[in-house]
C-alpha cells in the first residue's frame, strides 16, 4: 500500500508545482508536437502527473487512494514489488496512444491528469468485487452499475465532443484495467462472473 501513497505524493506535489510554474506545466503536457517532431516521449508518461486545477486533483487522488490501496495488493503478488507502478505507468500511456495517434498533427491539442490510469485502477477494482458499494457524489451504488452507467456516459460525451474532458482515456483506462488484470490473474474472471451471477444491493 505504501506505492499507492507514493505515486499519490509525487503526483500531488508536481501538480502544486505545475499550478504555479506554466513553464514546468508546458513541458509536461502532452502536445503532440512536441513527440512528433521533437520526439519527446516522456510526455506519454509525464501528463499524468499534472492536472488542471484542485478539483481535478482531488477527484483522481482521492479514487487512486481508495482503490489504489486495494488493487496493489493483487499486482505485488502476481508481478512483485514493482508490478502495481508498472501497471500504473502503463495504464498512463496506454489510455492517452489513442488519443495522442488521432491527434499527433493538432497543434492545439492538450491533455493532461491521472484520469485514464485511474480508471484503470478502478475498473480492474470492480472485476475484484461487482457488488462491493461505492458512493458518487454522496449517493452510494454497486460497483458494476457505477461501471455500466461510467461507460455509457463517456461514450455518450466523447461523440459530442463539447467540453474538455477526454472521455477516451477514461474507456481506454478502463479496457486496459480489465485486460491487463486478466491477464496476470485469470482467476479474476470466472471470480467475475460468478459474483455477477450473486447481486448483493
Amino acid at each position: 500500500m505504501v506505492i499507492t501513497l507514493v505515486i499519490i505524493g509525487i503526483t500531488v506535489g508536481v501538480s502544486l508545482m505545475a499550478f504555479n510554474n506554466s513553464r514546468l506545466l508546458n513541458d509536461l503536457i502532452l502536445w503532440p508536437p512536441a513527440i512528433e517532431r521533437s520526439k519527446q516521449y516522456y510526455r506519454l508518461v509525464t501528463y499524468g502527473f499534472i492536472h488542471a486545477d484542485f478539483g481535478h486533483l482531488f477527484a483522481n487522488m482521492f479514487t487512486l487512494f481508495f482503490f489504489g490501496m486495494q488493487m496493489e495488493k493483487l499486482y505485488t503478488r502476481a508481478l512483485g514489488t514493482f508490478g502495481f507502478p508498472l501497471f500504473y505507468l502503463a495504464a498512463i500511456i496506454v489510455s492517452i496512444l489513442p488519443t495522442y495517434l488521432k491527434n499527433r498533427h493538432n497543434a492545439n491539442y492538450r491533455s493532461l491528469g491521472a484520469s485514464g490510469a485511474v480508471s484503470a485502477v478502478l475498473f480492474a477494482f470492480i472485476l475484484l468485487s461487482p457488488w462491493s458499494r461505492i458512493f458518487v457524489v454522496f449517493i452510494p451504488m454497486p460497483a458494476i452499475i457505477y461501471a455500466v452507467l461510467y461507460v455509457m456516459y463517456s461514450i455518450y460525451m466523447e461523440r459530442q465532443a463539447n467540453d474538455n474532458i477526454n472521455h477516451s482515456a477514461h474507456l481506454w483506462g478502463a479496457a486496459f484495467g480489465i485486460l491487463f488484470t486478466i491477464f496476470i490473474a485469470p482467476g479474476v474472471l470466472p471470480h467475475f462472473l460468478e459474483q455477477i451471477g450473486r447481486p448483493r444491493f
